[in-house]
Formats: structure tokens, C-alpha cells, sequence
């Protein structure tokens, strides 16, 4: 577990939500800059991205990243390919594109098979805090949820800031608590500052 200070990606989403919009012609949530994190992360922490085969671990060069959407029957997890190929905008309208063919219940199998990680986001539903459960084969999770004001201690003094509790879950077999802390310290990061993502920090 670990908590992130939305304040910075909150602050970025206010500056530029209405030129992006324009651009892009999509809206700038906060879901990219967590799938943009995790993908910098997965190439950081390799072990994370791959998975058990037989006796065999396989790493994987690519970061296909599951994203659970709404759709009218369930959850159901459709599959950004290739994100660490994709911008900010990209994967917005891929999350938009999926979010619609969910609604329309045209998604198709191959639109949810293969992902490398996957993200969840209880939040929408209101949730603070929860163990996601990793989506076999693959052998990480990580769990976003609400967005709640708390009383922090920023240089010395008490802030309402806004912050999120997010978790990962991980099959052991594969991956150890180190690997998995830092890994999440890392996306804690680069949530937290995005510019960190321009400068591959």
C-alpha cells in the first residue's frame, strides 16, 4: 500500500483540461497519467511485466496494460497495447473508444486478452481502500481509489490535500516485497509529479 497527493496531477488537469480537450478532442482524466506511470515503471522493474511460464519466467519487452471499464453485464478489462509507445492523449481515446464499445456490449474477445498488468480503479464506486486480486496470468495488479481530502504535514505544517490510497497486489513466486515497494514508489512519484515522466525519473 501507499498513498499519493493528487494535488500536482489535479493542478496539471485544471491548467490544461480545456486545451487539451480542444487538441485532442478527448478529456484528460487521471487514468493516463496512471497508465503512463505504470508503463515507465514496468520498464524500470522488469520483473513486475513478466509471468510464470512452466518452469520458465518470461519477460516481456512491451507494457499491455489491462484497464477494468463499466459495461452494462460488469467490470470487464479491455487491453491498451504497446503504452509505453502512447502519449497521454493516445491513451485517453483508447479509454474512451473501449468505455463506448462497453456501453454499446461490442467488445470482443480479443479486446481483453493478453494484457501484462492491470490497473483497477475502485474509486469510481467510491472505494478507499481495497486488496485487488491479480488477473492470472498475469502477476501484478495495482488498485486506485477515492480521492479523499485529509490533513497531511507538507514542510512542517498541517494541508487539506487530496490524496489517494493505492495498492499492488503480486504473485510472490515472481516478484519479492522489495521489488514491489519500489516499484509502487515509483508510480507514487511520477503521479504525484508528471514532469518526472518527461525526464524519465
Amino acid at each position: 500500500y501507499n498513498e499519493i497527493d493528487m494535488t500536482g496531477i489535479m493542478e496539471l488537469r485544471n491548467r490544461y483540461k480545456d486545451a487539451f480537450l480542444k487538441k485532442h478532442e478527448v478529456k484528460l482524466g487521471f487514468m493516463s497519467v496512471f497508465v503512463a506511470a505504470a508503463a515507465q515503471a514496468l520498464q524500470e522493474y522488469p520483473i513486475v511485466n513478466a509471468v510464470i511460464d512452466g518452469d520458465d519466467v518470461v519477460y516481456r519487452d512491451y507494457c499491455d496494460v489491462s484497464v477494468a471499464v463499466s459495461a452494462p453485464t460488469g467490470l470487464v478489462v479491455p487491453v491498451l497495447r504497446d503504452v509505453q509507445e502512447m502519449s497521454f492523449a493516445q491513451i485517453e481515446a483508447a479509454i474512451n473508444r473501449y468505455g463506448q464499445k462497453a456501453a454499446a456490449g461490442t467488445l470482443a474477445l480479443e479486446d481483453m486478452a493478453g494484457g501484462t498488468f492491470t490497473i483497477s480503479n475502485g474509486g469510481v464506486f467510491g472505494s478507499m481502500m481495497s486488496t485487488p486480486i491479480v488477473n492470472q496470468p498475469q502477476s501484478a495488479i495495482l488498485g486506485m481509489h477515492a480521492t479523499m481530502e485529509r490533513a497531511m504535514v507538507v514542510n512542517g505544517k498541517v494541508e487539506v490535500r487530496p490524496m489517494m490510497y493505492v495498492a499492488l497486489s503480486y504473485d510472490h513466486r515472481i516478484i519479492d516485497g522489495r521489488e514491489a515497494v519500489t516499484f509502487l514508489k515509483s508510480i507514487k512519484l511520477k503521479v504525484e509529479d508528471p514532469a518526472r515522466m518527461l525526464l524519465d525519473l
